[in-house]
C-alpha cells in the first residue's frame, strides 16, 4: 500500500530525541501517578480533614472531571499558546497545585486544588505523546512509545503501593509534596530541549470556541460525576442521576454538532475519518476499562476478603509494573519488525488468559495465585499499548498528532472510568443476587445447613454456653455466606473482563497495515 500524501515535510528536532523522551516521560509519570496515588490515603485524609470517607472521594472525582475536560482541548491549546509554552505551563501549574494540595487544611480547599491540578495534568499526557511522536523518526516511534508506556502503564500500578508506603511512614501530605522536585527538574529540562515544530510556531492563533468549550465541560463533567457516584445512589433510581444523564447526553449531542459546523472547532473530529485512528480509539477505551477495572477490583478483594493490609495488597499488585517495564522495552524493539496487528492481538489474548486465570480465585489462595496472573496482565498490556498507539497514529500527519493525542487519551480515561463503574456496580449487584440465592439454603429443612450449624455450635458450647454458642454459630455461617457471595461477584467480574478482551480480538483486524516503520504511513 502506498504511503498517503502529506501536507507538511517531516520535521526533526535539534536535540537528541532521547533527551526529549526523558523529559516528557518524567512529567508523564508524575501526572499519571497522581491519578492513583491518593486512593489508599483517602481514610487518612478524611480523618485529618474531619470529613467522611464518602466525602473524601471528591478528591479523586474533582481531579478526574477537570482532567477529562482538558484532554480533548489539548490540540487547540497547543496551537493557541504554543506546545512548548503550554507543556512548561502545565508542569508549573501541576507542581504549584501539588504544594497547595499538601498544604490543605480543609476539604473544600483540597478539592479546589485538585481541580486546578487536574487542569495542569490533563494536557500534560497528550502533549507528551505528541512531542514524542513528532520528535522520533517513524522507524523509532515504537521505542518512543515504549518509553511513554513506562509512565502511562507502570505509574497507575505503582501508585497505590507508593501512596500506602508514604502515608504509613510519613503523612498523606507527602504524596503531593514528592511532585515538587520532579516538576522543577522537568520544567528546566523542557525549557532546554523541547521546541515547537514549524507548523505550531507558524500556526494562526484561533479564538476559542466558547460554545464548544461549554458543551464539552458540561458533557464530560456530568458524565464523570455519574460514573463516579452512580453506584452510591443506585444509578437511575436516583432523580439527580437521571437529570445528570440527560444533561450529559444532550451536551454530547450539542458538542458534536458544534464541532462539525464550527469554522475553527475546539476539537477537530475529522481525524476520526482515519480508520486506524478510529479503531485505535475503540481498543484503547477497552484497554483502559480492563486496566483500571482490575486495578480497582484486586485491592478490594485482597483487603476485604483476604484480610491483607493496604500496603501488602499494593505489594502483591506491584509485580504487574515489573512485567510491564521489561516487556515494554522488548515490544518497543519489535514494533516495526513484527506486524502491529499481531502484537496487539497477542496482547489482548494474553490479557484474556490473565483475566480468566483471576476468575479462578478462592478464599484459600496464596499471594502467588494473584501475583502470577498479575504479572501476565502486565506483560499483556505492554503488548497492546505500544503497537496500538503507533498503529492508531500511523496514517496521521505530524500536525494532527496534538489533536489526535488528546482524543486518544480521553478515550483511555473514559474507558477507565466505565471500567471502575462497572466493577463497583457488578460487585454490589452480583453479590446481592448470589447472597439471596445462598440464604435460601439456611433453613432447618436443609441437612447440610443443620449438620454444619450443629457442629459449630458444639465446638463453641464449651467456650460460650449453649444459647450464645447457637447465636455465634449462626453468625459465623452468615459471615461465610457473605464471603462466598462476595467471592462469586469478584469471579464474575474477572471472567467478564476476559470476555471483553476476547471481543477485542476481531477488532484488531480493522487496522490497515502501516508500512515504512512503526507509526509511519506505509506497512509491516
Amino acid at each position: 500500500m502506498s504511503a498517503p500524501a502529506t501536507k507538511t515535510a517531516p520535521w526533526h528536532p535539534r536535540h537528541n530525541p532521547w533527551l526529549i523522551a526523558a523529559t516528557v516521560v518524567a512529567a508523564t509519570f508524575m501526572e499519571v501517578l497522581d491519578t492513583s496515588v491518593a486512593n489508599v490515603s483517602l481514610p487518612h485524609i478524611a480523618g485529618n480533614l474531619s470529613c467522611t470517607t464518602e466525602e473524601s472521594t471528591w478528591i479523586l472525582t474533582s481531579y478526574l472531571v477537570s482532567n477529562a475536560i482538558i484532554l480533548p482541548m489539548t490540540g487547540w491549546l497547543g496551537r493557541y499558546f504554543g506546545r512548548k509554552r503550554l507543556f512548561i505551563g502545565c508542569i508549573a501549574l501541576f507542581t504549584l497545585t501539588s504544594v497547595l494540595c499538601g498544604m490543605a487544611t480543609n476539604l473544600p480547599f483540597l478539592i479546589v486544588a485538585r481541580v486546578l491540578q487536574g487542569i495542569g495534568g490533563g494536557a500534560m499526557v497528550p502533549i507528551s505523546q505528541a512531542i514524542l511522536l513528532e520528535s522520533f523518526p517513524p522507524q523509532k516511534r515504537g521505542q518512543a512509545m515504549a518509553a511513554f508506556g513506562m509512565g502511562v502503564i507502570v505509574a497507575p500500578i505503582l501508585g497505590p503501593t507508593l501512596g500506602g508506603w508514604i502515608t504509613d511512614n510519613y503523612s498523606w501530605r507527602w504524596i503531593f509534596y514528592i511532585n515538587i522536585p520532579v516538576g522543577v527538574a522537568a520544567m528546566l529540562a523542557a525549557e532546554a530541549v523541547v521546541e515547537d515544530p514549524p507548523y505550531i510556531r507558524g500556526a494562526r492563533a484561533e479564538s476559542i470556541d466558547f460554545a464548544g468549550f461549554v458543551f464539552l465541560a458540561v458533557w464530560l463533567g456530568t458524565l464523570q460525576i455519574v460514573l463516579d457516584k452512580g453506584e452510591q445512589d443506585d444509578w437511575f433510581a436516583a432523580e439527580w442521576i437521571r437529570w445528570f444523564g440527560a444533561i450529559s447526553l444532550a451536551s454530547f449531542a450539542a458538542f458534536l454538532i458544534r464541532q462539525l459546523r464550527a469554522e475553527h472547532p475546539l476539537v477537530d473530529l475529522r481525524v476520526m475519518k482515519n480508520r486506524n485512528f478510529s479503531a485505535g480509539l475503540l481498543l484503547i477505551a477497552m484497554l483502559g476499562g480492563v486496566l483500571y477495572g482490575t486495578t480497582a477490583a484486586l485491592p478490594i478483594f485482597l483487603q476485604t476478603l483476604m484480610g491483607y493490609p493496604a500496603l501488602q495488597s499494593g505489594l502483591v499488585l506491584s509485580p504487574r509494573g515489573v512485567g510491564s517495564f521489561f516487556t515494554t522495552l522488548l515490544v518497543g524493539r519489535l514494533v516495526g519488525k513484527v506486524s502491529g496487528r499481531w502484537l496487539v492481538f497477542t496482547g489482548f489474548a494474553l490479557l484474556s488468559v490473565s483475566s480468566f486465570w483471576l476468575g479462578n480465585i478462592n478464599l484459600q489462595i496464596s499471594p502467588a495465585n494473584v501475583i502470577l496472573p498479575v504479572i501476565l496482565s502486565g506483560i499483556a498490556i505492554s503488548f497492546v499499548f505500544v503497537p496500538l498507539t503507533t498503529t492508531a497514529m500511523g496514517y496521521l500527519r505530524q500536525d494532527q498528532m496534538g489533536n489526535a493525542s488528546g482524543l486518544y487519551n480521553l478515550m483511555r480515561n473514559l474507558g477507565g472510568s466505565f471500567g471502575i463503574a462497572m466493577v463497583t456496580t457488578f460487585l454490589a449487584r452480583h453479590a446481592q443476587v448470589e447472597q439471596a440465592a445462598l440464604v435460601t439454603h439456611l433453613t432447618p429443612y436443609d441437612p447440610a445447613y443443620t449438620e454444619r450449624l450443629a457442629a459449630i455450635t458444639a465446638s463453641l458450647t464449651s467456650l460460650s454456653g449453649g444459647a450464645a454458642a447457637s447465636r455465634q454459630a449462626t453468625a459465623l455461617i452468615g459471615q461465610t455466606v457473605w464471603q462466598q457471595a462476595q467471592l462469586s461477584a469478584f469471579v464474575y467480574n474477572f471472567r467478564l473482563f476476559g470476555v471483553l478482551c476476547l471481543l477485542c480480538l476481531p477488532a484488531v483486524f480493522l487496522f490497515k497495515r502501516v508500512k515504512g516503520g512503526a507509526g509511519a504511513p506505509g506497512g509491516h
